[in-house]
């Protein structure tokens, strides 16, 4: 579904991504596990359009997307769910939702779209005429994901979405990525709590420093000493 050769991407003077190459098939959960500043969401901006490399491709479904402008990514298929949330505060959980649908042409299909996510999270629909900024930091986590799922994506870009959330909503968040992708979409996931995202991974690959030192299976990287002392606490 989508491949990246040997991508380069600068922040100013600083090569931030490395000449990284990696792949995704449909129907996978991918994750990207590394610390703090090694490119991670460099490497989804990139891919969702808002950064523009300095080198290499990005290939989604056999088209080079690596200077196409984001809202026709997200119309080719591709949905970002960004760290941090970013949801608009002053618009209802709906509303809110709305947004994600904005660059839909099958307005007939929305309706259905609303009750697809209400399914994933059915909070979301107890508060829907709530404005977003009421609700808790997991319930956010929710709402960004539903966004998202309203461009009806083939591919979702999750980027941190476990951090500073209690652990019970990091448990249930994961259970529905586990559900969003046993319903067809393919699953793109940063995440810093390597051991979840592994646990779920298809595949891992194990970002340093802008380039990608390690990849396998889920388990294989979980059972990899050099993983487990630098990433999982062992």
């Amino acid at each position: 579904m989508l491949s990246v050769k040997d991508l380069v991407v600068n922040y100013g003077a600083i090569q931030a991504i490395k000449k990284v190459n990696f792949e995704i098939h449909t129907g996978e959960i991918v994750t990207l596990i590394g610390a703090n500043g090694a490119g991670k969401s460099t490497i989804l901006h990139t891919i969702s359009g808002i950064m523009r490399p300095v080198s290499g491709q990005v290939t989604y479904l056999d088209r080079q997307i690596q200077r196409v402008a984001a809202p026709k990514i997200v119309q080719a298929g591709i949905s970002q769910v960004p760290e941090g949330r970013h949801i608009f505060p002053g618009l209802s959980v709906q509303e809110n939702l709305q947004m994600g649908a904005f660059l839909r042409k099958d307005r007939r299909n929305i309706a259905q779209a609303y009750e697809d996510v209400y399914n994933y999270f059915p909070v979301l629909k107890q508060r829907r005429h709530q404005d977003a900024a009421t609700l808790s930091g997991g319930e956010q986590q929710m709402l960004a994901m539903g966004r998202a799922l309203m461009a009806k994506p083939k591919l979702m870009l999750l980027d941190e979405p476990s951090m500073g959330l209690a652990p019970i909503f990091i448990n249930e968040i994961f259970d529905i990525i586990r559900a969003i992708n046993a319903a067809g979409t393919t699953v793109l996931l940063i995440e810093q709590n390597a051991n979840k995202a592994l646990s779920i991974a298809n595949r891992g690959y194990v970002l340093a420093s802008g380039e990608i030192k390690l990849s396998g299976t889920g388990q294989e990287l979980l059972a990899n000493t050099a993983v487990q002392k630098a990433y999982l606490g062992g």
